[in-house]
């Protein structure tokens, strides 16, 4: 558990506040994002299904006490890809916990090189379905395409748009729109869901109840610019409201130009 009380922020688009420091391999045109070898296809079954979810459901339920609402949902598409958006509050539950929501389908996950980087786990990343953000034009393509062809073989695509980690952030901070622009292209439903934090009698550590919502699509008149702005709208809208449900605040987020006026109030008191 992160065992910082009090963090201070300045830019709620771009500060990052996860504890892991790495740096990143580049992702060119020669990196593999189909991997559809024999070897990789079923090394991605053994990891995922077999040595990954049992650990997951552990640290789903056991460390975190995790219950789900609105699982019911996402069985409306059986079959179907589709798009996950969620809020990004924890380094290692992110990018497990979101297995969870569609079991017993499987999720392949935008992530930040980083993760590739990560011991032991970084190398796992491809074969649980990371699909690192790319660093050049050849590799964007490819990214592209890997993301089209998941959809199109009826996979739910995990992203988090809010794109750095605050542990623990009770609310939903503002994200750009482009992350849209994939489920408004391919013209596939949008579900978000919102991890938030609840008192527990006998653990310091909260419970983590995530509340799925969904579908959502883009509207109907307008250009790509238009559609993939309302679709965000909606999702952010309705993420904002569900995060009201925490009820515990495990780290205190403070922006600095607040502290500063607090604190230029309490010299001011402080002199008369």
């Amino acid at each position: 558990m992160d065992k910082r009380t009090v963090i201070y922020y300045e830019d709620e688009l771009n500060e990052e506040f996860s504890t892991f420091t790495t740096t990143p391999p580049k992702i060119t045109s020669s990196y593999d994002y189909e991997r559809k070898s024999l070897g990789k296809r079923l090394s991605r079954f053994f990891l995922y299904r077999i040595v990954m979810y049992p650990v997951v459901v552990f640290y789903g339920r056991v460390i975190f006490g995790q219950k789900i609402i609105g699982k019911e949902k996402l069985k409306k598409y059986p079959k179907d890809g589709y798009f996950l958006y969620g809020n990004h509050t924890q380094p290692l539950g992110d990018a497990l916990l979101q297995t969870r929501l569609p079991w017993p389908r499987s999720t392949y996950i935008l992530v930040h090189p980083n993760n590739l980087a990560i011991p032991v786990l970084g190398k796992w990343t491809p074969a649980l379905g990371g699909l690192p953000l790319p660093d050049e034009m050849g590799a964007y393509k490819n990214f592209l395409a890997a993301i089209k062809n998941r959809i199109r073989e009826g996979h739910p695509v995990v992203i988090y748009p809010e794109a750095h980690i605050w542990p623990y952030y009770t609310k939903i901070r503002p994200f750009l729109d482009t992350a849209f622009r994939y489920p408004v292209e391919l013209g596939v439903p949008s579900f978000c869901f919102v991890n938030t934090y609840h008192k527990r009698k006998f653990f310091k550590r909260p419970r983590l109840i995530t509340y799925i919502d969904g579908p959502f699509f883009p509207p109907e008149e307008g250009g790509l610019r238009e559609k993939k702005k309302g679709l965000r709208d909606q999702i952010f809208e309705r993420m904002t409201e569900l995060a009201k449900e925490s009820d515990v605040e495990v780290i205190k987020y403070i922006k600095k130009t607040d502290a500063d006026m607090s604190s230029d109030v309490r010299k001011e008191a402080a002199h008369g």
